[in-house]
């Protein structure tokens, strides 16, 4: 098939929900996408950082294939060995507690939202987030996002949730009430522009949290698995959150979130309560158990700071090059390029010259390259940007 017979599929058959670029993809390895048409293109934000192992992980192919072979699907009312390890291998790496499995970010927002629910018990209810956050697009999630633009044609939302600035812990302060069950926010907002939590703010949050008794929900569902250089960006601030939401990463490509919650609440998800369908599927779960072994392995907390710490450079170094660069920012191998003007004709010129990106609040490049990528595709794909980026600015 060529390009313009798949586009035509869609036009016809697909709703037109997403601004497509204009590729299609045939297959993909490491950190290199291939279009139907035959042309490669440097992927420097891998499906929103699901690919964080790289695209098609031998690791993670192979374990998708044995357990294909094995099994299925089964339903939760059975027990599942895969569903059980992979539980364990997240408590293990990020604090005591237990996990409900689900399918995406969205859906592991709107599972925490209903344990705070359980915990509030019918007389708390309301939820505090912050501006610029970005939870997901389902109804609960959609209410927890911060951003206007997400919300405006899907009014009236889920009631009890308010919107304060990030980094202020007296606005937090101040929004919390006798009602208010939890505090939900992204550590490292994502589609907010990559802002960065300060250390203070996340100290204090704790605080609060337990003189109020009010839950704290981190969001790591762009931030896990490695990205920052930790297995979760909470450890960069040594506080443990009450529940932490997880996606993305986890699978390797494969559909699947989860919800870890501390013990003294994880109970109260009794049967009746929550439930999914294809939660905790044998086969993404044996995708999930696979890429840990790949980030453990291939050693990529390091390497998340190897080249966080390139990026870091080189981004600077565009900053005192180009005019038109506002920030620089980023913690780990996420980071965002804050420009005086939008971006969008970056992510396009770059997208011609064979590398992607992405452009979020209008004016940020997102740079979030696979931790598996090679320094010399890296390499290639940031000399591309930096010359769009010298005939755009």
């Amino acid at each position: 098939m060529t390009f313009n017979d798949v586009k035509a599929l869609f036009d016809s058959f697909v709703m037109p929900n997403y601004s497509r670029l204009p590729i299609a993809v045939e297959r993909a390895e490491g950190s290199i996408l291939y279009g139907v048409d035959g042309r490669e293109y440097i992927d420097l934000f891998p499906g929103w950082a699901v690919s964080t192992v790289g695209y098609c992980n031998k690791s993670v192919v192979r374990a998708v294939k044995k357990q294909a072979a094995r099994l299925l699907h089964v339903p939760n009312n059975f027990y599942i060995p895969e569903q059980g390890q992979l539980a364990k291998a997240i408590v293990d790496r990020a604090f005591p507690g237990k996990v409900f499995f689900c399918n995406s970010g969205a859906e592991a927002v709107e599972s925490a939202l209903k344990l705070a629910r359980l915990y509030g018990g019918n007389r708390r209810y309301k939820v505090v987030s912050m501006d610029n956050s970005f939870h997901g697009r389902t109804f609960g999630a959609l209410s927890a996002t911060g951003q206007e633009k997400y919300q405006r044609e899907f009014r009236p939302l889920v009631p009890g949730f308010s919107y304060v600035p990030f980094n202020d812990l007296g606005a937090v302060s101040n929004a919390v009430d006798d009602e208010t069950v939890a505090v939900l926010l992204e550590p490292v907002q994502g589609e907010g522009g990559v802002n960065i939590a300060a250390p203070d703010y996340i100290a204090g949050l704790r605080r609060l949290t337990r003189e109020r008794d009010v839950l704290l929900i981190f969001d790591e569902v762009q931030t896990g698995f490695a990205r920052t250089g930790e297995w979760f960006a909470f450890k960069h601030y040594d506080v443990q959150p009450d529940i932490m939401c997880m996606a993305k990463a986890l699978g390797g490509g494969m559909p699947i979130g989860a919800i870890l919650a501390s013990t003294r609440i994880a109970d109260l998800l009794v049967p009746g309560t929550h439930a999914s369908t294809f939660g905790g599927n044998s086969i993404a779960c044996a995708a999930g158990l696979a890429v840990i072994r790949a980030i453990e392995r291939g050693k990529l907390l390091k390497r998340a700071g190897i080249l966080g710490d390139k990026l870091r450079k080189t981004f600077t170094a565009w900053q005192k090059k180009f005019n038109g660069i506002r920030d620089v920012r980023g913690l780990g191998a996420m980071w965002g390029i804050e420009l005086e003007v939008p971006g969008k004709a970056v992510v396009d010129g770059c997208l011609e010259q064979g590398v992607n990106i992405n452009c979020t609040h209008q004016t940020v490049l997102r740079i979030l390259p696979a931790l598996t990528i090679e320094d010399d595709i890296l390499d290639r794909g940031l000399a591309v940007v930096e010359k769009v980026l010298g005939k755009t600015l």
